[in-house]
């Protein structure tokens, strides 16, 4: 969305050249206008820059918080299977207690 306006307003800016060439301007001397808008031209540029490295940086940004959330599931997934292992693992206090837990496993 940036981008396209930033090309509407590249696009006026290049109107208002033309329309500086043609028709001057009776309230600033033609190359005074010719500065401002050659200027502003130039910020129009910068900007466009600007937009470009953010992009870039903004895909970097997305693609490193993809990589996070698939680690995280993944994570997330071993401690639960973990916690499982644990919880079904418990250590045996005396022979009743295996023969019980081996009953319950079967």
């Amino acid at each position: 969305e940036l981008e396209n306006q930033l090309t509407t307003k590249s696009k006026t800016l290049d109107d208002l050249k033309q329309s500086l060439a043609v028709n001057g301007s009776a309230e600033q001397t033609p190359e005074a206008l010719s500065l401002r808008i050659a200027e502003l031209c130039e910020m129009v540029g910068s900007t466009v820059n600007q937009v470009a490295q953010l992009k870039t940086s903004m895909q970097s940004t997305l693609e490193q918080w993809r990589l996070y959330d698939e680690v995280y599931a993944e994570f997330s997934l071993m401690t639960t299977r973990y916690s499982y292992c644990m919880d079904q693992c418990k250590p045996v206090v005396s022979l009743e207690a295996l023969r019980r837990q081996v009953k319950t496993l079967q």
